[in-house]
């Protein structure tokens, strides 16, 4: 814990720095017990940021070779995701696996908080996609209330087939808790799909998106 607080701290205090951005809303991430942050997803730095914005330890899914590449930046990528307490999956497995799922309600049944984009990977045009059901799953399996988070400008700090970052101004909203009833995995597809459904109805208020009613697809997860 000692390592995350410190990193979280070091990133938190860089991100101030070079981007001051504007965080609204963080009195609405409950102080204690289990949460879900779903946000929306514009960035390859949108984990990092939520982890280091928010006021507690939000655990993401983060690309397996993030863990495993050799040399010092590799060495110095491990440090960093662990500390933070990122999950590694597989390049192509999808966050809305049922194993991943099970892994993030391990956590939340122990009291954490973690984070899932709806989306399943980030958008590269800026539209808001239509929700996958694994966030709707989580929420009525566990109970556990569901953060939704607005991301607006996080894109341009690293414009798609760019490799460098460009510190940008961006904006974090973060909306009340969207509490649903726990039913256990025992739910229809239905329910499951009305959950999803509000909660992106909440993300696009927050983040001001363009809406599509169509899935975005991706080769790999992100």
């Amino acid at each position: 814990m000692e390592m995350f607080e410190a990193v979280r701290w070091t990133t938190r205090t860089l991100i101030a720095g070079t981007c001051r951005p504007t965080v609204v809303g963080i009195e609405n991430v409950p102080t204690d017990g289990p949460f879900i942050v779903a946000p929306n997803h514009l960035s390859f730095f949108d984990s990092v940021i939520v982890q280091a914005l928010m006021p507690r330890p939000v655990a993401f899914f983060a690309k397996a070779e993030y863990f495993t590449t050799g040399g010092v930046k590799g060495k110095a990528m491990k440090a960093f995701f662990e500390s933070v307490g990122s999950i590694p999956v597989e390049r192509g497995e999808q966050a809305a696996s049922v194993q991943a799922l099970r892994t993030l309600m391990d956590l939340l049944e122990s009291g954490k908080g973690i984070g899932i984009y709806p989306e399943g990977t980030r958008s590269r045009d800026g539209i808001l996609y239509r929700g996958r059901t694994g966030v709707g799953w989580l929420a009525l399996t566990t109970g556990a209330p569901v953060i939704p988070v607005g991301l607006i400008g996080t894109e341009n700090l690293q414009r798609a087939g760019e490799k460098g970052v460009r510190p940008q101004h961006f904006i974090m909203k973060v909306g009340e808790p969207l509490y649903f009833d726990k039913t256990g995995p025992d739910h229809s597809l239905p329910a499951r799909r009305q959950v999803t459904d509000r909660i992106m109805d909440a993300i696009a208020e927050l983040s001001g998106q363009e809406r599509s009613t169509s899935y975005n697809q991706s080769k790999i997860a992100e």
